[in-house]
């Protein structure tokens, strides 16, 4: 579809004003609809963060998948929520302790249970009104960082291999990420997913 958007623009040069104003409209509406197909492909939008109902933080089938999250970020423990990338801890919650910690080769800002990035945290922060970084406020910003990937159908639904197929995009410790870091397997996810409450379906 891009490519078909990209031959018409070319056409523009070659042509009448007439056909210039056709065409522009021809490309136009192809590239919308690929900008659809991409977002279709992606799933990821982050309005979805403003707008998740923060109660579903509390359904089992949620709590289940931020279980498996956390097995995966290294995070299950209580002390989870205060530790930090490369696994020292922060003190407060007040805010992301946004510190750059640099280990194993890379460095990151990425803290709490989930390990998010202090960019990606503020993201999540002013869409969805949270205020510190509390264990509470991670665990609903994980929620919408859930919703954003179109996962939370899947999660409450039980289609636990669905979901994580989305969610493997956020958080690279789960079965299948393409992002080349060790992952958990697909047996890992399902036993914590139905030790921590789950039912899973698919």
């Amino acid at each position: 579809m891009l490519g078909a958007a990209v031959v018409v623009l070319g056409y523009l040069a070659m042509s009448d004003e007439d056909t210039q104003t056709e065409a522009a409209g021809v490309a136009s509406d192809l590239l919308e609809g690929a900008a659809q197909a991409v977002d279709k492909v992606t799933s990821f939008k982050i309005s979805r963060m403003a707008s998740v109902d923060k109660a579903l933080v509390d359904h089992p089938q949620v709590r289940a998948m931020l279980a498996v999250i956390r097995r995966g970020e290294g995070t299950a423990d209580a002390a989870g929520y205060s530790r930090l990338f490369g696994g020292a801890s922060f003190s407060g919650f007040a805010d992301h302790p946004r510190q750059a910690v640099s280990k194993w080769g890379l460095t990151s800002t990425a803290a709490g249970a989930y390990q998010m990035l202090s960019k990606v945290w503020d993201e999540t922060r002013d869409l969805m009104g949270l205020g510190s970084f509390s264990p509470r406020n991670q665990d609903i910003a994980a929620l919408g960082r859930i919703a954003a990937r179109g996962a939370l159908p899947d999660v409450l639904a039980g289609n636990l291999t669905a979901a994580i197929k989305r969610l493997n995009k956020e958080w690279a410790s789960l079965p299948e990420s393409p992002y080349g870091q060790g992952t958990i397997t697909w047996a890992t996810a399902r036993d914590v997913f139905s030790r921590a409450g789950g039912s899973a379906t698919a």
